[in-house]
């Protein structure tokens, strides 16, 4: 079946659509070659690296859950159906606080929106 969709130049044959980091994990829902849609699951108590992106700005939209975030040097909380903006070269870190999980919806956009676009500054799973 991988060679079939790789045949028909889909990127499905490339990559999986759903990514495990030590957080929880995110899903590739759309994207186009200056902008990207993720459904993003963070498992209770974890939290993302603190982070920023040269190229990227990102746009968090609470799903379910608590959300903690970091933007620089102040902190604030989301619930559910709230968000937060966050432009490129804003340090930044999502956070877990409560038992349940976080779900949230990550847009992205930007000239470049690969996945090494990142520069970490302090990270719970030894990424740096």
């Amino acid at each position: 079946m991988v060679e079939e969709l790789m045949k028909r130049n889909l990127p499905e044959g490339k990559e999986n659509k759903e990514i495990f980091r030590p957080w929880g994990r995110f899903t590739k829902i759309e994207s186009g070659s200056t902008w990207q849609v993720k459904k993003l699951e963070i498992k209770p108590f974890s939290s993302i690296s603190l982070q920023k992106h040269e190229y990227r700005s990102e746009h968090w939209v609470v799903v379910s859950g608590l959300a903690k975030v970091q933007l620089n040097e102040e902190t604030k909380y989301l619930m559910s159906n709230q968000s937060v903006y966050i432009p490129a070269g804003t340090k930044h870190r999502l956070s877990n606080p409560g038992e349940d999980p976080l779900i949230l919806i990550e847009i992205q956009s930007g000239r470049y929106i690969g996945e090494d676009d990142i520069t970490r500054f302090e990270d719970n799973y030894g990424r740096l």
